[in-house]
């Protein structure tokens, strides 16, 4: 049994498992696809034994499940491979979910110690830095000596045992999940579609009359942005991109597959010249390219990057894996995953940084797996806005998460049955996304889809609406924002046992996000509105 610790010595403790039913590849060649073997034979006759299950290429590394017992012997065959860097037996924590570990190390020494102090730990560790991070005083991203493998944790234990110590554990990733549904802008303002009236939108147009979002920045951090669709061609509408994920640059550009963030950044701000509108089409956007696993150094990075460049809110529609919503035996159900110390310090970092010290707003897709988003570390983070879905007919999205956690709810699809395919936002251009150019899956040219959804889709929603309300009112802090969220939102599905006595619905949190009303509220608080509307 392998284990580190999150938050400090008495923190969560994360157990791992070798159950001898996981290969974990590394090749020599970065940016090659899992499940396209770059081996020869006969090596490649063990991996045909293999199960590719989900990758990093920019790491040049592969997840697969093996026949249970024989993960080692086909590991020790593929590693003598000349295209391998490394194969050998994958982990799984406590709930079977699958976990990376690298030979990288967060650690955070105490605040009272000098650099030099910490340095000199460092190599009496046997500990490399590899750069400070920012995120925290006495932070540090390090190397462990090369082929440590597992000993790593052992290493981390010892460090974070230290009195000088408070925090430190190795990199661990994960299958990085990203939040979407698939079985007209409806959730923008009353619309007819197939003949039926839709009303269950989020009042969008009506606070247009006020704002679109202009003088903000809406970071999306996702797997890329297609920066050179029609709907982000505004001049200076591309704001500080970044591919935090290698290869670093400042090209958020998508790879091959990777059409979940162009549709994110469509529904928080597309300008709306071509045939999609975002909720804030004045905002500008700050397209973060993240394909790294969940749980990485890159992820941490992303949110330094945004706080420091000029974001004022923060889209995440990523996480955990999500359990089969319409199965309830998944064993991946009601997984535990804790939220690593190197991304929350980030994560507190922009919001204790960014916005000149009022804080970066951040919204987070709830997920769609029909469970409790107060399992997930991430979403169910207190100091984020974790965003549920409700459909067509305002009530709960088969597919959301719910519990204590959830804040507000946007519109996005429902699954079947449902009146609308989904939302209509962008697609990649062409024919490489969701719409290879079929006009009944949204436009002949493939520009845009109809039917993105789940909450991948409700979390740029509301960060579209946060920039909205920071540009009536950019005096606004963080949890003020939160404040106008809740004081607008609307109940929806209202009845005696929905919600408590504070207003919080576990699937609606406190309702419907109402966008004319929070810029109304928000101009309130900035003593520009007197009168009720």
């Amino acid at each position: 049994m392998l284990s580190c610790r999150f938050g400090g010595s008495s923190g969560f403790r994360l157990e791992l498992e070798d159950n001898e039913d996981l290969v974990v590849i590394r090749s020599v060649r970065r940016g090659a696809r899992h499940d396209v073997s770059p081996l020869s034979s006969p090596s490649r006759t063990a991996q045909d034994r293999l199960t590719p299950l989900f990758g990093f290429p920019e790491a040049g590394v592969g997840v697969y499940g093996a026949p249970i017992g024989a993960a080692e012997q086909l590991a020790v065959v593929i590693n003598e491979d000349p295209e391998v860097e490394f194969a050998g037996r994958g982990l799984r924590d406590q709930f079977g979910a699958p976990v990376v570990y690298t030979e990288n190390v967060f650690v955070k020494f105490r605040d009272d110690l000098t650099a030099g102090e910490c340095l000199r730990l460092l190599d009496e560790a046997g500990l490399t830095v590899k750069r400070p991070v920012g995120t925290a005083p006495n932070a540090y991203f390090v190397g462990a000596p090369t082929g440590i493998g597992r000993a790593v944790f052992a290493l981390a234990e010892e460090l974070l045992d230290r009195d000088e110590v408070d925090l430190c554990h190795p990199e661990l990733v994960r299958e990085v999940d990203r939040r979407q549904m698939f079985p007209q802008q409806w959730h923008l303002g009353p619309a007819t579609i197939g003949g039926q009236d839709i009303v269950a939108h989020a009042n969008v147009v009506a606070a247009w009359a006020d704002t679109r979002g202009e003088g903000t920045v809406v970071c999306v951090i996702d797997d890329g942005v297609d920066i050179d669709h029609e709907e982000f061609a505004a001049p200076g509408k591309v704001f500080a991109p970044r591919s935090v994920s290698r290869p670093k640059s400042n090209d958020p550009r998508p790879g091959e597959g990777d059409n979940h963030g162009t549709s994110c950044a469509g529904v928080a701000c597309a300008d709306g010249v071509g045939k999609a509108s975002g909720v804030a089409p004045a905002a500008r956007l700050m397209p973060l390219r993240l394909v790294s696993g969940l749980g990485s150094q890159d992820e941490a990075d992303a949110f330094v990057w945004a706080a420091d460049h000029g974001a004022d809110v923060i889209s995440c529609s990523w996480g955990p894996a999500d359990g089969r919503w319409w199965d309830p035996t998944d064993p991946v159900h009601n997984q535990v995953v804790r939220l690593p110390d190197s991304t929350r310090l980030a994560i507190e970092y922009a919001i204790e940084r960014g916005r000149g010290g009022k804080g970066c707003v951040i919204t987070w897709a709830a997920g769609n797996g029909a469970e409790s988003v107060d399992n997930d570390g991430y979403a169910g983070y207190p100091k984020v806005i974790a965003v549920a879905a409700c459909n067509d007919q305002g009530r709960q999205s088969r597919y959301s998460d719910f519990g204590k956690a959830v804040w507000v709810s946007f519109p996005s699809s429902n699954g079947s049955p449902s009146r609308t395919p989904g939302i209509w936002t962008t697609d990649r251009t062409g024919r490489e996304g969701y719409n290879s150019g079929d006009e009944s899956l949204g436009d002949q040219a493939g520009n845009y889809t109809n039917s993105f959804g789940g909450t991948s889709s409700a979390a740029p929603g509301v960060a579209g609406v946060v920039a909205l309300i920071l540009s009536a009112n950019p005096d606004l802090r963080w949890d003020e924002v939160r404040e106008v969220l809740r004081e607008s939102a609307d109940r929806i599905d209202d009845n005696g046992a929905e919600y408590d006595a504070g207003g919080h619905s576990d699937r609606y949190g406190f309702g419907r996000v109402n966008a004319a009303e929070a810029v109304r509220r928000a101009l309130a608080r900035k003593g520009e509105l007197i009168e009720t509307a």
